[in-house]
């Protein structure tokens, strides 16, 4: 048997076989301790406040599109920080005709670079109403200062296209854009109600691909007796599995005195397919829509009801990263903080690690 020789080019080294085994081995001893410990590793902190965070890394600039004034965009050298704000995404309000309050405070923004095009996804909605929007802007750079807000993509309740289902029984909002290898785009989108659906884009990843037959999937349900406190859908790609993430539970503005019961509040959920487009399944086989969900990352220690999650992968690693709420500085939406988790995967299945 010829033997291989794995060289590092950052390090310089020339690792053995065995030398790989044996790292191999100091990974697959963290991941057991880890699942079975009762709960998770501790989030890396950043001291950034943001909710619904959305990462991008560009030319080895960290920029993070998260809820604020037009869409808050800030930068980071790492991920650790220190984060500085560099300014909004959309120069005004939204240009999406609906009559909600918050068209200039967009909720959960999503990012994507495509073909040196940088796009980020927005809604804008009402808490405990389906009268909602995504809505996209446009940049040839991820920074501030040369976005163009095309408006909708789609809408429920309300508006043009809205009487099409699934629009008529889902809720617009949480956007996650996503491009396969082969340049298919598609839209997933959702929260709470009948749950979380797929949607393909057109070429230019503005409009859903056909408005006649919207080919959608239903991604991610409650099964019967199940929560429907599932919301904030992300898909990420590793190694042969597309892996779709959701937050599952009771979300934000917690009273301390009167929490959620142990377990029911917000929590970092995944399920895996060999193709984008579904269906997706936990480790024990059961499908995200009917009530399945591989719980990934949850509260412990001070961490409490970390969601609004996604995925970068840093050029060596996936990372997890999320918004969090810590118990000794406050329990209300904007006392969250963004962190993070390198992950492993074991035997296909993502495992947060410190």
């Amino acid at each position: 048997m010829m033997l291989s020789i794995i060289v590092l080019p950052f390090l310089g080294l020339i690792v053995s076989p065995s030398a790989t085994s044996t790292t191999d081995q100091q990974v697959q001893s963290k991941i057991q301790a880890i699942q079975q410990r009762d709960n998770f590793p501790p989030p890396r902190e950043t001291n950034q406040h943001t909710h619904d965070p959305s990462i991008l890394l560009v030319d080895g600039i960290y920029y993070l599109y998260h809820i604020g004034p037009n869409i808050n965009i800030s930068t980071a050298d790492s991920m650790g920080g220190p984060w500085t704000y560099a300014g909004p995404v959309l120069n005004g309000p939204s240009v999406i005709p609906k009559p909600q309050d918050n068209l200039t405070w967009p909720w959960a923004p999503s990012a994507i670079e495509q073909d040196g095009a940088f796009y980020c996804y927005y809604c804008v909605s009402i808490a405990g109403s389906r009268d909602s929007a995504i809505g996209v802007a446009t940049s040839s750079s991820p920074g501030p200062g040369d976005w163009y807000d095309h408006g909708v993509v789609i809408q429920t309740e309300t508006g043009e296209g809205s009487d099409v289902s699934p629009f008529t029984i889902s809720n617009a909002i949480d956007p996650d854009p996503f491009v396969t290898d082969d340049g298919e785009a598609y839209l997933n989108y959702g929260s709470y109600w009948t749950g979380i659906y797929q949607v393909p884009l057109t070429d230019d990843m503005l409009a859903p691909k056909n408005t006649l037959d919207l080919d959608t999937r239903h991604l991610i349900g409650p099964s019967n007796g199940g929560t429907n406190q599932l919301e904030g859908s992300f898909l990420s790609y590793h190694d042969g599995f597309y892996y779709l993430w959701f937050s599952q539970g009771a979300c934000c503005d917690y009273d301390p005195n009167n929490l959620p019961a142990p377990g029911t509040e917000y929590s970092i959920r995944v399920g895996r397919s060999e193709s984008a487009r579904g269906p997706f399944f936990d480790k024990s086989g059961r499908d995200l829509v009917e009530g399945g969900g591989e719980l990934v990352y949850g509260s412990n220690g001070n961490a409490y009801a970390p969601g609004g999650q996604g995925v970068v992968f840093d050029g060596e690693n996936d990372i997890l990263y999320y918004h969090y709420l810590d118990k000794t500085r406050g329990w209300g939406f904007w006392d969250t903080w963004l962190g993070y988790n390198p992950l492993e995967y074991s035997d296909g299945w993502p495992v947060a690690m410190p």
